[in-house]
């Protein structure tokens, strides 16, 4: 779950905290990543914890109600289709999923007022009554109810990011990559896999891992050099008129760059750029993304001539 990506993102965060902190030590920011990283992957399981936790929202609003109905003496079938939601049956009996969520003690109890405004918007949805007025629902019909929602309402919701901020100040820039890995896990799921199905791993594997750290360590290591370099191909620009995000940023691409050159620079630059986009100035990913060519054709060109 934790992709390259959102280790570039984390590595380009915890750099400028570390620039930023002139007391922070390496050591002490390589745990501040790996701490980083490992929140990351605690958003995954809240954020599947969601959908478990609204459809009990909405079964103790329609128990009660027909609670009230007993008690006026009125006779009225309510329709439990969305809360015996055979998907979030499965999904709610996953054993990794229980676990994980047991042991870092992840849970939407407390959050009623959030999760009856997000009902209530999916009760209000178009999908929904098409849904809850066929004659039948499969098991796909009804796990496709929950990625439609989770993609038009939950991804979209800015009101999400409120509550995640208050939870945790590292789930703040999460999210979209966080919510790609949700709707994966909700797609695979099958009705037959019972309550073994495999949740995303924390990383795709050992390498992945060890690139976390390496590209950190190199950006610091390297940085003086770096930064030299950015420097002497910056045009019509003097080094210390830039931003200084976009110079961190640019740092830790150079030094992904000359560490991994098995990682193709036009993947590498193509990463950096949208980074800019997202924590830098409106100008920054056209400039960004100038500088870390030239940068890459020269040291192809070094490379080439060595």
């Amino acid at each position: 779950m934790i992709n390259r990506t959102l280790i570039r993102l984390k590595v380009v965060q915890m750099m400028y905290a570390f620039y930023m902190d002139e007391g922070k030590t390496n050591l002490n920011a390589e745990k501040e990543l790996h701490k980083s990283l490992e929140k990351s992957y605690n958003l995954y399981f809240f954020s599947l914890l969601l959908i478990g936790a609204i459809t009990d929202y909405a079964r103790r609003r329609i128990e009660e109600r027909e609670e009230i109905n007993k008690a006026a003496h009125i006779k009225e079938k309510l329709n439990y289709r969305f809360v015996d939601n055979k998907f979030v049956k499965v999904l709610g009996e996953n054993e990794t999923l229980c676990q994980y969520a047991k042991e870092n003690k992840l849970s939407w109890d407390g959050e009623i007022p959030y999760l009856k405004n997000l009902y209530e918007r999916i009760i209000a949805s178009d999908f929904y009554d098409e849904y809850m007025k066929k004659e039948e629902v499969s098991f796909d019909d009804d796990k496709e109810l929950w990625r439609t929602i989770y993609k038009r309402i939950i991804s979209k919701d800015e009101e999400y990011d409120e509550v995640l901020e208050e939870k945790s100040l590292y789930w703040n820039d999460d999210r979209i990559v966080v919510d790609t890995f949700v709707l994966k896990t909700i797609k695979r799921m099958t009705e037959d896999g019972g309550c073994n199905q495999p949740m995303e791993p924390d990383y795709k594997d050992e390498e992945d891992r060890e690139y976390a750290v390496g590209l950190f360590r190199s950006a610091i290591k390297g940085g003086e050099k770096y930064r030299e370099m950015i420097a002497g191909n910056v045009k019509n620009w003097e080094f210390n008129r830039l931003a200084y995000m976009d110079i961190i940023i640019m740092q830790t691409a150079i030094a992904e760059f000359l560490n991994f050159p098995n990682i193709p620079a036009s993947v590498t630059i193509n990463e950096y750029v949208e980074i800019a986009k997202w924590y830098s100035t409106p100008r920054s990913a056209s400039y960004v993304n100038g500088v870390l060519d030239t940068i890459a054709k020269n040291i192809k060109k070094d490379t080439l001539t060595l």
